[in-house]
């Protein structure tokens, strides 16, 4: 996750492009943030992208991807997104992060 808020300042291709030579266990993720991103976005209308707290929203990319490409069962996912948002983010970041979650992951 330390890794993942890292890339979220790296703006130019080029810088994006040797973090991820850097980090190539993180190619894939990186490779989906687009469409995480559209679907947090959705998720969440009343706070665009670029106004999510950056630990939130390094959370919420991380949980969204396991989401997508393991068979992790929700709850659990749900579960350690909150914890790391207690642990990580600001005193509403718990409440945040469960609540997108929680639109994405339950049927």
């Amino acid at each position: 996750m330390q890794q993942l808020f890292a890339f979220t300042f790296h703006q130019s291709e080029e810088l994006k492009t040797a973090f991820v030579e850097k980090h190539p266990h993180l190619a894939e993720l990186i490779k989906e943030i687009e469409g995480i991103d559209q679907d947090i976005a959705r998720l969440a209308p009343e706070r665009p992208i670029p106004d999510i707290n950056k630990v939130d929203l390094a959370i919420l990319r991380t949980i969204m991807f396991e989401w997508k490409t393991t068979q992790t069962p929700k709850k659990v996912l749900i579960d350690e997104a909150v914890e790391l948002a207690k642990e990580f983010g600001t005193e509403s970041s718990s409440r945040f992060v469960n609540g997108v979650l929680a639109h994405l992951l339950t049927p």
